[in-house]
């Protein structure tokens, strides 16, 4: 959430921040939140100069008794009553005005840096760089859902019938390929310095607000109606709420943690090429960083996560490309942010697999995520998270670039945790 201070002081950048997004409104929403700040303040005002006139009556009154004046005591007493039914409607009127501009807030998006490019879509994302190894396949190469089939790997009918299309069963060496990832990332991540955490996969309102799932991607989300509860659709969620509402000391940042999960996205409206097999489930495994630092050490910590993400990849031996999202294509709550896309050779298409996205203080401002500095005075952290990585696109192009006559070949760096060189 932007705070007050950057809207009312940086006006005509967060409005510029906010038409890079391509957020409809920007200028009337910007208005109307200045709007309704300065009717609290006002309201505020008075009612500070109400309680200020009964405390000052207050005090004559018992004076006024004690010298016989009753007339002027019981006038005084009347002011006193007609006061506090005064401040009850303006009262009234600041919390509504509190309430419409919380509201408001939590429907505007984050302000990207500069350095994020203009633009509308992925089409006009910047490829800021290429790198993995290329792959020759055999003439018959196939994708990773017939690779799935033939070495009965991962069954996807079998996903419907016990639960609908999006939810795949892994079967055998399938298996034991998504386990492996899952342990090489958190052991990765780990001699990175990221303490694991083993969160819910059930959270509450109050954390989807806090990292902005809430309102923006309700009709994303799995919704427990009874309890009011949603299913995650990253481990961003309840790792980054483990800070709401604290203050850390400024000694403990960079805080460092990682987390695999399994992620769930109801992914309405998505049809065609691009959803089979892996391409996009309904519920699917992910490791995931976050950190919460100082903002002057944020763009650091950015780079860093960035750097762990390309070197799982080049150990997985993918061909990869890192792309700087352009402001249209930007989540609603990243001030930057990079994806990493592997390349399907069988499918000939680049496949993301993580978004690492710096939020400045948006996140922090909605958690009140702060810390303590040297000077005993409490500031918003900057919040940061990445998949490292995100599994179902890294299986898909790892059977599709591997396979060969004999099999599919497994990376080197897997194979102490697969167990096995080669599905056969």
């Amino acid at each position: 959430m932007l705070t007050l201070k950057m809207i009312t002081e940086e006006t005509d950048r967060v409005i510029r921040g906010l038409e890079k997004k391509h957020f409809k409104g920007a200028k009337e929403s910007i208005a109307k939140v200045i709007e309704l700040n300065d009717k609290r303040r006002s309201t505020q005002n008075q009612l500070d100069t109400n309680l200020a006139e009964v405390n000052s009556l207050s005090k004559t009154i018992g004076g006024l008794m004690k010298e016989g004046k009753k007339e002027e005591a019981e006038a005084a007493k009347k002011r006193v009553a007609e006061i506090k039914e005064l401040s009850k409607g303006i009262q009234a009127e600041m919390d509504q005005a509190a309430e419409e501009m919380q509201n408001l807030l939590y429907t505007i998006p984050n302000v990207p840096y500069d350095e994020v490019p203009e633009g509308v879509a992925a089409e006009d994302n910047v490829v800021e760089k290429m790198g993995g190894m290329e792959t020759e396949l055999p003439k018959d190469a196939l994708p990773h859902w017939e690779l799935a089939k033939k070495y009965d790997l991962i069954d996807f009918d079998l996903g419907v019938k016990i639960t609908g299309a999006g939810f795949p069963v892994y079967k055998g060496q399938g298996a034991q390929l998504q386990r492996a990832l899952i342990n090489f990332f958190l052991d990765e991540a780990r001699k990175s310095g990221y303490m694991e955490i083993m969160p819910p996969t059930v959270v509450n309102a109050a954390s989807g607000f806090g990292t902005g799932q809430l309102p923006d991607k309700e009709g994303q989300m799995y919704h427990c109606e009874v309890d009011d509860l949603y299913l995650i659709p990253t481990a961003e969620v309840p790792v980054t709420n483990i800070y709401r509402d604290v203050i850390i000391d400024e000694k403990q940042l960079p805080i460092k943690n990682c987390a695999y999960t399994q992620c769930f996205r109801r992914e309405a409206g998505s049809y065609g090429k691009d959803v089979r097999g892996l391409n996009r489930l309904h519920e699917f495994s992910k490791v995931e960083l976050v950190r919460i630092d100082k903002p002057e050490h944020s763009k650091q910590s950015h780079q860093e996560m960035l750097d762990h993400v390309e070197g799982l990849l080049q150990k997985l031996e993918l061909p990869y490309r890192i792309l700087r999202l352009c402001g249209g294509d930007m989540s609603f709550t990243a001030a930057l942010c990079f994806d990493f896309e592997v390349y399907s050779e069988a499918q000939k298409r680049w496949l993301e697999v993580s978004s690492v996205s710096n939020f400045d203080n948006y996140q922090a401002n909605r958690l009140k995520c702060r810390y303590r500095d040297e000077n005993k005075k409490t500031q918003l952290c900057h919040t940061l998270n990445g998949s490292a990585l995100a599994l179902p696109r890294i299986v898909a192009a790892l059977l599709e670039n591997n396979q060969t006559p004999e099999g599919i070949r497994i990376p080197k760096a897997l194979i102490p945790y697969t167990g096995f060189d080669m599905i056969k």
